[in-house]
């Protein structure tokens, strides 16, 4: 059985945008990025909007520790983007943490 191998937690958050606000939802979570990589227990954020499905978009990421992921969910420019966002989406967001069990390399 696999053990975890760090304290790390990696992240899959999908938004799925009404059709009509598209461009309002993307713009938004582009304002998520830099603010993010900026934060001390980030080790990646990457926006990415589905081939096939436009409206749908997933934000990947990775941080150093669960207390940063904590940090992360409370910043005050997450709770801005995600208040003004709510409204905008066709579901509510779906987000997967998961553990590293293998090793890096």
């Amino acid at each position: 059985m696999a053990t975890v191998k760090s304290a790390e937690r990696h992240i899959i958050c999908e938004v799925r945008g009404k059709a009509t606000h598209r461009a309002r939802v993307k713009k938004l979570l582009l304002e998520l990025v830099g603010p993010a990589r900026a934060e001390a227990g980030c080790l990646y954020y990457d926006l990415y909007q589905q081939s096939d499905e436009p409206d749908t978009f997933h934000i990947v990421d990775g941080w150093a520790s669960p207390e940063a992921v904590a940090e992360h969910a409370e910043h005050p420019n997450v709770t801005k983007v995600v208040e003004q966002l709510l409204p905008l989406l066709d579901a509510p967001l779906k987000v997967t943490t998961s553990n590293r069990v293998s090793d890096p390399d």
